[in-house]
């Protein structure tokens, strides 16, 4: 008789060290207390995001598989073994939702290639948070991830990402390094046509909450110290 599979739970996580629960939904921890293996960016502080979640939960008893750029193929292709056994695994990112600018979304690859149930969970993505509040088209975007470090090259996407939602209607997403954030704006502010609108979202969900759609002309103005403080940048040119 074949094993029931076990299933891969996308478990969210918060985006900044705030008390869990003020941003992710009760029904987190009744997941974590039944799951015992995990997937993850790193052990360290994804035992203490469990630990924050359920102080009962017994530390000993987690089985946690590393996920990131040392893991080896061979071990990725292990990961889902205990689901072929019957038993659940939680996916969790460093910050926010599993999967989404995330090095999991190879690991739910590999459990639909292996009819395993993928079953994402509600929770805070700073991408969506920052487009929901820019007041920018949401109904056609796209997410570019991280633009190019060096300058000239970097200059030539941002006007070229400028023309693209010009010419689609669309917001276009990306993020940045928290400690190059200024040298991002400053981009921003000498590539862009003046009335291009840009948005800054920055400690999303955070008591420092910083959200702020202005032209690229009027962000000249703006004194708002963004130095290693998470943030996503969007912008739109109608």
């Amino acid at each position: 008789m074949e094993t029931t599979r076990g299933s891969l739970y996308l478990i969210p996580t918060r985006l900044g060290d705030n008390p869990p629960l003020e941003v992710l939904p009760i029904s987190i921890k009744k997941i974590i207390e039944d799951i015992d293996y995990y997937i993850v960016e790193n052990e360290k502080t994804a035992r203490r995001f469990i630990k924050r979640i359920s102080q009962s939960k017994s530390q000993p008893s987690l089985k946690i598989q590393v996920l990131n750029k040392y893991t080896t193929e061979d071990e990725r292709n292990r990961f889902l073994d205990p689901c072929l056994q019957g038993i659940s695994i939680g996916l969790l990112s460093e910050a926010g939702c599993p999967a989404i600018a995330d090095p999991g979304a190879d690991i739910v690859a590999m459990a639909h290639n292996t009819s395993i149930k993928v079953v994402p969970l509600v929770g805070p993505s700073s991408i969506i948070l920052a487009l929901m509040g820019s007041g920018m088209n949401g109904q056609s975007f796209t997410f570019n991830g991280y633009l190019p470090i060096e300058k000239s090259e970097r200059k030539s996407k941002l006007k070229s990402l400028e023309k693209l939602s010009a010419e689609q209607n669309q917001a276009q997403i990306f993020i940045e390094t928290p400690y190059r954030n200024m040298k991002m704006l400053e981009d921003l502010i000498s590539v862009l046509q003046p009335n291009t609108r840009v948005c800054v979202a920055c400690d999303l969900t955070l008591p420092t909450e910083f959200i702020r759609t202005m032209s690229a002309n009027d962000w000249k103005q703006c004194k708002e110290d963004l130095h290693k403080r998470p943030a996503i940048f969007i912008i739109q040119k109608n």
